[in-house]
């Protein structure tokens, strides 16, 4: 597996940031999730624990999303 780095998330659009926020007015704890940690990784911190070739390996910040996900 190699990491091929990637933009941080873009932010969220205007539209679906309101209509969740119609959706859930007393919040959301993943909408929450989002809102105070946003992008906690970068993909260059974690460069040099992937080899260079090979398959493209998932990004370390969806795997951390996923594992808080599931702890949560």
């Amino acid at each position: 597996m190699s990491l091929r780095p990637q933009p941080p998330l873009p932010p969220v659009p205007e539209d679906t940031a309101r209509v969740a926020q119609t959706a859930f007015r007393r919040g959301n704890p993943y909408l929450l999730l989002r809102t105070r940690l946003g992008t906690i990784f970068a993909d260059a911190a974690f460069a040099d624990l992937y080899p260079t070739r090979g398959q493209p390996a998932y990004a370390p910040w969806r795997l951390a999303l996923v594992t808080l996900l599931q702890f949560r």
